[in-house]
């Protein structure tokens, strides 16, 4: 089981510090998230954290929790992920999902106002093109909603030591949903919700159990590493949250990221000082 954090609020200094601290203190990977215009919630460009971060750190896993790709194009983050991929010497992971409907992002253009269905849609597209583009292209795609011909991409993304030639890509999926599980099989790990329930509600060990009984039975055994993602708030007893890492490993977890959202308590003060506790102890 790895440990990540996400540093959910703080300057932009104080966020790419975050990642030198993780570092130092034994986290397995640090995390920005992506959003534009959500209450609350002070955000930067996730793409200038990750390169600053990259570029200040030298064993860490890097990504965002999670890059909504519904809203970007996705030959523009083809070449800002393997930027950071080199800078990174090959650290970057990409969490992506739909965005969030209470981001004005979503709806600010005309033609980016989608409905659930059609941002579903557009993922699709967007991973379609994705895959192509870390092959180096040349991209020919005739989606639902994109059309690409002949687009080339160089340089690639390095090369892994599990053999994978590029950046891993965790979807978030809506378990059981057949359609948003399937996704997240054909690439490299899942960052699973427990569809219809609100998003503060952590997964079980039986949740996480049923969700790689699902993987098991619909990914090819010879696909590849793949990991599951959960979320959620680790107790501040040492304890507690090493029995709750232990229990989430158990049911096949390989990742707990460590996501404090309550802009009262997640203050950057208190997640440095969370973070310089260090992750729980195996």
């Amino acid at each position: 089981m790895r440990i990540g954090f996400v540093a959910s609020f703080g300057t932009a200094q104080q966020v790419v510090e975050m990642a030198e601290v993780a570092e130092q203190h034994g986290w397995d990977g640090w995390f920005t998230w992506d959003g534009v215009d959500i209450a609350g919630m002070p955000s930067w460009d996730p793409w200038a954290l990750m390169a600053a971060a990259a570029v200040r750190t030298g064993r860490i896993t890097l990504g965002a929790m999670v890059l909504a790709l519904p809203r970007r194009r996705p030959w523009v983050v083809a070449k800002q992920a393997v930027t950071v991929d080199h800078l990174s010497g090959g650290r970057l992971v990409l969490p992506v999902g739909l965005g969030v409907a209470e981001d004005g992002a979503v709806a600010a253009v005309p033609a980016e106002r989608r409905t659930l269905r059609e941002r579903a849609e557009l993922l699709d597209d967007d991973l379609a093109v994705l895959a192509q583009a870390f092959a180096g292209g040349p991209v020919h795609h005739e989606g639902t909603h994109l059309h690409v011909d002949g687009m080339r991409f160089d340089p690639r993304p390095l090369p892994r030591a599990d053999g994978r030639t590029h950046v891993p890509v965790w979807p978030v999926a809506a378990f059981p949903s057949e359609r948003s599980m399937g996704r997240a099989v054909r690439w490299d790990g899942v960052v699973p919700q427990l569809r219809g329930a609100p998003p503060e509600q952590e997964m079980t060990a039986a949740d996480v159990e049923a969700v790689v009984g699902w993987v098991r039975a619909h990914r090819a055994p010879d696909a590849g590493p793949f990991d599951v993602v959960v979320q959620g708030v680790l107790p501040d007893d040492p304890v507690a949250a090493r029995d709750r890492v232990q229990e989430l490993a158990g049911a096949g977890a390989t990742w707990f990221v460590d996501s404090r959202w309550d802009p009262a308590t997640a203050t950057p003060d208190a997640l440095l000082a969370r973070l310089r506790q260090g992750p729980p102890s195996s």
